[in-house]
């Protein structure tokens, strides 16, 4: 998977994983979520856009699982 080191993940990025991926992912980046406030909190954060960047992939990811949902739904076939 990715390193929470790395920048924020692009939806070109995301609509290439699996529905298995994206779940891991999603649970990973939450997690990584919940760190980053713990860290705030304590005042330890060395970097506050984190949270947004964060936020922003977790977005990402609930969009695409949405829009595949959507897609299933109406019968049309998944994007690649």
């Amino acid at each position: 998977m990715r390193c929470e080191v790395e920048s924020t993940m692009k939806i070109r990025e995301v609509r290439e994983l699996t529905d298995e991926e994206l779940l891991a992912e999603l649970s990973r980046l939450r997690r990584h979520l919940f760190d980053l406030r713990a860290q705030a909190v304590t005042e330890k954060l060395e970097d506050p856009s984190m949270i947004l960047k964060a936020k922003r992939d977790i977005a990402r990811i609930l969009t695409t699982m949405r829009e595949r949902e959507m897609a299933a739904h109406r019968g049309e076939p998944r994007e690649k």
